[in-house]
């Protein structure tokens, strides 16, 4: 798994276009978002071969370390598919996501989801200091 993460001032995203034919249909509105960490998640084929309990636990320790390093407890999830050429089964990346959600919900962080299956217009304002751009693989 590859997650590249921003510690951002705003977030903006409106849906675009489908980019799965399976996703559900979801507002055009514009979602704005403030003091946040935003994840740009991208799953493999290899994070299909182990728990995905394992996987999401490790995915939102990751987050939640980023969290307190940005001392911000808001947190966007988006599954970003464009971080390694071969990417994990649709289902298998929805799930994860869902699963680290809820668990950095019971963690008492305020979670957002992106529409997972769409295109998104994005606007991101992400202040340049050290620890406010992360990449790592898990």
């Amino acid at each position: 798994m590859k997650v590249l993460v921003f510690y951002v001032n705003s977030f903006e995203y409106t849906p675009n276009q489908k980019s799965l034919d399976i996703a559900p249909d979801c507002p055009t509105a514009t979602t704005i978002i403030n003091d946040a960490i935003l994840a740009f998640i991208h799953a493999e084929p290899s994070d299909q071969d182990e728990n995905l309990k394992s996987r999401d636990k490790k995915l939102a320790n990751h987050l939640k370390w980023c969290c307190r390093k940005n001392n911000t407890t808001n947190v966007i999830i988006h599954s970003f598919a464009h971080l390694a050429e071969a990417k994990a089964d649709w289902e298998f990346t929805q799930n994860l996501l869902n699963q680290c959600d809820i668990r950095l919900k019971n963690g008492g962080f305020v979670t957002h989801q992106t529409p997972f299956g769409h295109f998104l217009d994005l606007k991101i304002d992400a202040p340049g200091h050290s620890l406010a751009r992360l990449w790592k693989t898990l």
